[in-house]
């Protein structure tokens, strides 16, 4: 690290703090050459993944795209943002950690789907009629049977 004013290498770190909503760490630096101070975020670098979509083209892995899709599904239940989240992180994870470079938006969605079961079945039930695409109700109902039977 060089200081930003003068380029000197030699810093001292007078504060750090952990930044929760980026994940990482905010230090306050000075300069012992010219006395001057700046701050400094360090975070954990990660490799990209790519998703491989159904017709084959690949895409950067978005964590905020199964988010939303969640959030979509549990529209109007009782399904807090707290939980939401934690699913989220518990995909994200699981996805970091088999470390693949390159997973199929079809594990992804198994992944989801394996979370809202447990979550909630209003919304599982949602984003299956979506995800697997139901042509018509029949398949909707055989979802729905799967399901009860399970229970």
């Amino acid at each position: 690290m060089k200081c930003i004013f003068c380029g000197c290498d030699d810093l001292k770190v007078i504060d750090s703090r952990p930044v929760d909503e980026l994940n990482a760490i905010r230090r306050r630096r000075e300069c012992n050459s010219c006395g001057k101070r700046f701050t400094t975020y360090e975070t954990v670098e990660t490799t990209p993944i790519l998703v491989v979509k159904a017709d084959g083209s690949r895409q950067q892995f978005d964590v905020n795209k199964i988010k939303n899709g969640i959030i979509k599904s549990c529209e109007k239940r009782p399904v807090t943002m707290h939980d939401i989240d934690e699913m989220v992180a518990k995909i994200e994870k699981k996805i970091y950690n088999s470390l693949e470079q390159e997973i199929s938006s079809k594990k992804i969605g198994e992944m989801v789907m394996n979370g809202l079961k447990e979550l909630d079945d209003v919304a599982y039930i949602r984003f299956a009629s979506v995800y697997r695409q139901f042509k018509d109700s029949n398949s909707f109902l055989e979802e729905l049977k799967k399901m009860l039977d399970k229970k």
